[in-house]
């Protein structure tokens, strides 16, 4: 009897555990970061050192978390962010006690070193955005996306960002393994002129948000003759990397735009002050979880457009309930937003659209 009472108690604490993570699990890819980027109050030099008096009044970000939400990183990383009339400014703090990196050649695939990334989608309709590549060396690899891989998006690898500025501090040794470092930080400016060309505005986004996100590649690494390289399992195959971010994707994808947080450009120079996520946005990002639901769907689809059709959620006491047309070039996920009247719109190759009724 106790034996079969011992098991019923693991048992019951086994579905809690598992009940909690997949809360954990919800809370991540339900509830994307934001953060309030400030105006600079001054020009800035990028050298990596982010020490103008806006830098120091300007508020760090959370600290960066696993890319599924869950587990926490072995290192710290945080960012912040400045924004001028010319520039958007990143600052980025990465805790690292082996600093290294053997890419030196632009536009190479730089996260097979450990980097830094900037992920930025201006209209948040999780087409047309920006991807940003940089290790400790300096080595940049910028690209443009026209849509997510799951929509067959072409990559622009030649595409540039014109006017750039990057600057690597190091705190410790580059490449010296036999001491420990403390730690790398990035400064980067990327002009407006480049990051509106993918907008409905050519002017920066004042008072406005953007949909952004960061990401942290962290290698395990091992040394031949002293030189690093990345650590390679017993079948002779690298073994994965880390995936560090702000803003968890809830899976281990960094390409789902509709995850990435909200970056709000404020015209203060001082105050930093919270905003609040529009409700259609929260709408969109219900219709995304169904979104991916039919794309994934296969063969079923017409037993899943079926159950979508049937669901519901309440948001902001408001019972949201969706509707899909199918049309002679694929479908549309739609609903109308009882809080703006707008029509909210999914395309088939993931599209985002909010139109007047």
């Amino acid at each position: 009897m106790e034996d079969k009472s011992l098991r019923r108690i693991k048992t019951a604490s086994l579905i809690l555990f598992l009940l909690y993570m997949g809360c954990i699990q919800l809370a991540a890819q339900e509830a994307p970061r934001k953060y309030v980027a400030l105006k600079t109050a001054e020009p800035l030099s990028i050298d990596g050192k982010a020490d103008e008096p806006s830098w120091f009044n300007a508020k760090w970000s959370n600290d960066f978390i696993d890319i599924e939400g869950i587990k926490k990183p072995r290192y710290k990383t945080r960012m912040k962010m400045l924004w001028d009339d010319t520039y958007l400014y990143f600052f980025a703090q990465m805790e690292e006690p082996h600093i290294w990196g053997t890419l030196k050649q632009r536009d190479t695939v730089i996260f097979y070193n450990n980097d830094f990334e900037i992920f930025i989608d201006p209209d948040g309709d999780t087409h047309n955005y920006m991807e940003f590549e940089m290790n400790a060396l300096n080595t940049v690899w910028d690209l443009f996306l026209t849509k997510p891989y799951r929509n067959q998006g072409k990559v622009l690898d030649s595409w540039d960002i014109q006017g750039l500025k990057s600057a690597v501090q190091i705190d410790g040794t580059l490449n010296i393994s036999n001491d420990i470092d403390r730690g790398w930080s990035v400064e980067i400016a990327i002009p407006w002129s480049v990051l509106t060309e993918a907008s409905n505005n050519n002017k920066p986004p004042k008072n406005e948000f953007w949909r952004i996100n960061f990401s942290r590649v962290n290698w395990d690494f091992e040394l031949t003759d002293r030189r690093y390289s990345r650590k390679k399992g017993k079948n002779g195959k690298y073994l994965p990397e880390y995936n560090w971010v702000w803003s968890p994707q809830g899976v281990i994808n960094m390409h789902e735009p509709e995850h990435w947080g909200y970056v709000y450009f404020s015209t203060k120079k001082l105050d930093v002050t919270d905003f609040e996520i529009p409700q259609d946005d929260q709408i969109k990002r219900y219709l995304y979880n169904l979104y991916r639901r039919l794309l994934n769907s296969g063969d079923a689809f017409d037993a899943v457009k079926l159950e979508v059709s049937n669901l519901s959620k309440i948001i902001a006491d408001e019972e949201i309930k969706v509707s899909i047309e199918e049309h002679g070039s694929g479908w549309n996920l739609f609903t109308q937003s009882p809080f703006t009247k707008r029509i909210l719109m999914i395309k088939e190759d993931g599209k985002f659209l909010s139109k007047e009724n």
